[in-house]
């Protein structure tokens, strides 16, 4: 679909956008340390319930089983909407994809104090755009390693991810994953706001080191 999205579609990418929220705002990071015997991860670290602040716990098995599970909940959004909206798939996807990240970084039953959606925005992209989703995934695995910082390697992924949808999307479904691909990724890096400060400041802790 190239052209303006028809009026009797809004319902439906609506509706998916609701249910993308809800899949996004299952809190994994929370509910494994909870029920694996690590406390509550809000009062842990940073209070973040991503992975990165769960492998603060010292429980590396929670902390990749978080990573999945955030990177599943972005997929699985995704394709629901790919599978409710077999006429929009472009716009639907891209919908499920930003509403499951914002339901991520917002959840509700948090009073919307989530994560920063990283592993979320990372799942979606994949389901979206396979490429795009391997590249930034090669990206976010690259810096971080290099720099040994998880911060600058997901705000390196999130930076060019935009760019590598437009250019690696073929869907034939005009602008609608490109842009919602952009929109994901200004969230993330707006949730990353204090790590930008510190990495300018070069206090951002590194990986394996307790945040003070």
């Amino acid at each position: 679909m190239n052209g303006a999205i028809p009026a009797f579609a809004l319902p439906l990418l609506a509706a998916i956008g609701v249910l993308a929220y809800c899949i996004g705002s299952i809190p994994f990071g929370l509910l494994l340390t909870q029920f694996g015997g690590a406390g509550d991860i809000r009062t842990i670290g940073s209070g973040n319930i991503g992975a990165t602040n769960v492998l603060r716990t010292g429980r590396r098995g929670l902390a990749a089983a978080t990573l999945l599970l955030d990177g599943a909940k972005g997929v699985f959004a995704v394709m629901c909407g790919f599978i409710l909206s077999p006429f929009h798939t472009g716009p639907a996807m891209a919908v499920a994809a930003l509403f499951a990240v914002v339901g991520h970084c917002l959840p509700v039953w948090l009073k919307f104090r989530g994560g920063k959606g990283v592993a979320t925005g990372l799942g979606a992209v994949l389901a979206l755009s396979p490429l795009t989703g391997l590249a930034c995934c090669a990206i976010w695995l690259g810096v971080a390693r290099l720099t040994r910082i998880s911060s600058a390697g997901a705000l390196a992924a999130f930076a060019a991810m935009p760019m590598m949808l437009a250019a690696l999307n073929h869907t034939g479904d005009g602008p609608a994953i490109p842009v919602g691909g952009l929109l994901i990724a200004l969230l993330v890096i707006a949730r990353h706001r204090g790590n930008i400060r510190r990495l300018v400041d070069g206090t951002e802790p590194r990986i394996g080191r307790k945040r003070p």
